[in-house]
């Protein structure tokens, strides 16, 4: 009996989520009417990561930069790619700005991130993202 209890706990705590799972914060990036850019600014800490959304169409221009705290980085995926399940299309980070014409039409993500050594520490990361589609 005492083993079937103690089996029970621990399918438990193996099914059951993560504490402190990792936050993913979705932001969809609008443009003004008119503009071809947006800024965004956030915060995250440790492990979390915003994944910001833009929509457009092949053969346009973009351009990502980031501003902020010195452990702001970002990878961009293209339509259809998952962040942590496919290879990321750029990167950059603070200083390091991504541009490339499009391979195709659809909703790009942007996923701001900080690295494990300071996500470890929980250190929080204020950025602003500019965001240019042309």
């Amino acid at each position: 009996m005492k083993k079937l209890i103690a089996s029970a706990l621990l399918c438990g705590f193996l099914a059951a989520p993560a504490l402190g799972a990792d936050k993913v914060t979705t932001i969809p990036v609008q443009f003004a009417k008119g503009a071809s850019s947006a800024q965004l600014k956030g915060t995250f800490s440790g492990y979390d990561s915003i994944h910001y959304t833009v929509n457009a169409k092949q053969n346009q221009h973009m351009t990502v930069s980031i501003a902020g705290s010195p452990n702001a980085n970002f990878n961009v995926f293209g339509p259809g790619a998952t962040p942590g399940e496919a290879e990321a299309i750029g990167t950059g980070y603070v200083g390091g700005d991504w541009s490339a014409t499009l391979p195709a039409s659809g909703n790009y993500t942007i996923q701001v991130f900080q690295t494990r050594a300071t996500a470890r520490k929980g250190a929080k990361v204020p950025h602003t993202l500019t965001v240019s589609v042309k």
